[in-house]
């Protein structure tokens, strides 16, 4: 099935630059599609770390089971990602079918199974045919390239309508490091850890504690603050992986200054790729930022944003060009968390809308409703309560996603 490309997608896939201990390669398999790249493979250098956060869903697939023990080595050397089948919720067969994937790419690289990682993204409750998977490794292998990044992002998309990509550098001890990541997601989002698949490739030399925590604060700061649909994916996975090959002094002490320019760096990095997805939400016409301020704390900041950007009532007003305002504050009181009804303020586009509790004295919806009919809508609110704050960024609720979702099996 071809989707109607997003209103947002990028002229051309951004120029992303090699990564030095990072080779990639991707093909067809039909693992369900036909005409299409599947299957990714990517090849990371020797003393390769790794950090990563995934699904807190309760039935979460395969993949996700098998990363989750090997991101306790710390160690990596191969990625292998297919689209199409997510392998969830497959049984004995589902966990056999990563395990065999992960020995052929041992087999392919020379290493250790366990420093290989297996994602799937797909439909849910299908077996995978792994064979078609690990009849590809060898041909994968042949044609890793330190360029091949646009191939390897299209080759997980599934709703997807472009490949999602970027990059950024960033100096340690004098050295400058490089940062690229890819991104695959559309559909079935929310922080939980929220993207369906994003991985980030550096040559910096980090240990392995220093890479997980880098990543998990990064994901803190993106991905768990996006949202197109309220639903968690069984497949969450964000990834980051370290290839050492950097010409500087490892970083293993937590808050070392000389890491900062890194984390502000991957930082921004994982935010670009977080809008990349809600930009390509399912049939999404508006990118929505909704701003929160005057919260208990910024985490209760950010769960009333959360509120707000998953009411289908405020996401299919946006999407109709409607500045019903009435639906925000239904959204906040919903929440469950602390506010002010008689301090709530509230502005869209810049305009302030309320103020105290009630609509400001001589309100002009013209210049809302002429924001409302722009692609990129902003939304202000302020709860009345302390110092607590928050961004975080949606889309709006469209026909376009009940036709995808209708279609996604047929």
């Amino acid at each position: 099935m071809a989707y109607p490309p997003s209103p947002f997608a990028p002229a051309h896939f951004p120029a992303l630059p090699p990564v030095r201990g990072v080779r990639l390669a991707a093909c067809e398999a039909g693992v369900r599609y036909s005409g299409r790249l599947d299957l990714m493979l990517a090849e990371f250098a020797p003393d390769t770390v790794v950090g990563g956060v995934m699904t807190k869903s309760t039935t979460a697939g395969a993949p996700v089971d098998w990363n989750r023990v090997a991101l306790g080595n710390g160690a990596a050397r191969a990625l292998v990602v297919n689209a199409g089948n997510a392998n969830v919720f497959t049984g004995k067969r589902g966990r056999e079918a990563v395990a065999k994937t992960a020995a052929a790419v041992s087999d392919a690289i020379g290493c250790d199974s366990n420093d290989v990682f297996v994602c799937s993204t797909g439909t849910i409750g299908e077996y995978l045919l792994e064979d078609r998977i690990t009849a590809k490794i060898g041909d994968l292998k042949t044609t890793l390239s330190d360029t091949a990044w646009e191939q390897a992002a299209t080759a997980i998309m599934t709703t997807d309508t472009y490949a999602k990509g970027a990059m950024r550098t960033a100096e340690i001890d004098g050295t400058t490091v490089t940062l690229v990541g890819i991104a695959k997601g559309s559909g079935m989002i929310a922080p939980d850890m929220a993207t369906m698949l994003a991985y980030v490739m550096t040559d910096a030399v980090l240990s392995p504690d220093i890479a997980q925590n880098v990543i998990a604060n990064g994901a803190d700061k993106s991905f768990n603050a996006i949202t197109i649909d309220s639903d968690t994916s069984t497949s969450d996975t964000l990834l980051l992986f370290a290839t050492g090959q950097a010409d500087h002094a490892p970083v293993t002490e937590f808050g070392e200054k000389r890491l900062r320019a890194f984390e502000e760096a991957l930082d921004d990095l994982l935010i670009e790729l977080a809008h990349q997805v809600v930009k390509d939400g399912e049939g999404a016409q508006k990118f929505i930022e909704i701003r929160v301020a005057g919260a208990e704390s910024d985490d209760t900041a950010r769960r009333i944003g959360l509120a707000v950007g998953n009411s289908p009532l405020v996401k299919t007003a946006i999407a109709g060009e409607d500045a019903n305002w009435g639906r925000i504050v239904m959204a906040v009181g919903k929440a469950g968390e602390k506010a002010d009804r008689d301090k709530l303020a509230i502005a869209i586009g810049g305009v302030q809308i309320t103020k105290d509790g009630e609509p400001v004295p001589g309100y002009d919806e013209t210049p809302v409703t002429a924001h409302m009919h722009g692609r990129d809508i902003e939304i202000d609110i302020d709860v009345g309560i302390g110092d607590g704050q928050a961004t975080v960024w949606t889309c709006d609720l469209t026909h376009g996603y009940i036709d995808i979702n209708a279609d996604y099996r047929t």
